[in-house]
């Protein structure tokens, strides 16, 4: 028998000054079986980057041919997909064939040794970003998951902090690629 989700309900409200973007998200994300605390945490971070009304979480790891999260407009176009994680080179083409932009997440200690062997792959890819958080961050946001969750992140001047109000934890982030 197959392992089922785990269930996570988070209230995030995000104040991205950045983009004058203020608003308080109810949200739910399914945790697949193989997923890290840190792992979720990370999409619930990009999901805090890139907020808007059209943004969701999809199938994800339940479904290999689906990014984490997606922007798609009213014809079903996708205007936005972002991957967590260090996909490979296929998953990431195959993303920049299908979107008009496309975000990678890295965040393990290891990134730099897997972007150092993709990097050459994609470089190709004009409407590719992909940033690195730093390692020891987003480890603490593992720390912070609770199966129910009140989050604030705060944006400012490229910086990030996300908080559950006993703990805050600012991330760190390097911009590896970007558009063209």
């Amino acid at each position: 028998m197959a392992l089922k989700a785990t269930i996570y309900k988070a209230e995030l409200s995000i104040a991205d000054m950045d983009r004058n973007y203020y608003e308080t998200h109810q949200l739910t994300l399914a945790r697949h079986p193989s997923e890290t605390d840190e792992r979720m945490m990370v999409r619930l971070l990009a999901f805090a980057i890139h907020a808007n009304e059209a943004l969701t979480f999809t199938k994800g790891l339940f479904d290999v041919e689906e990014p984490d999260l997606w922007h798609k407009d009213l014809t079903g176009a996708i205007e936005l997909s972002i991957q967590v994680g260090q996909p490979d080179e296929k998953i990431i083409l195959k993303a920049c064939g299908r979107s008009e932009h496309v975000y990678v997440y890295s965040y393990a200690a290891t990134s730099h040794i897997w972007w150092k062997g993709l990097a050459n792959k994609v470089e190709r890819c004009k409407n590719l970003t992909v940033v690195d958080f730093n390692a020891d961050a987003t480890e603490q946001l593992g720390k912070m998951a609770q199966r129910t969750m009140q989050l604030q992140c705060t944006i400012q001047d490229g910086q990030i902090w996300l908080t559950d109000g006993a703990t805050t934890v600012e991330i760190a982030r390097e911009v590896l690629k970007s558009e063209r």
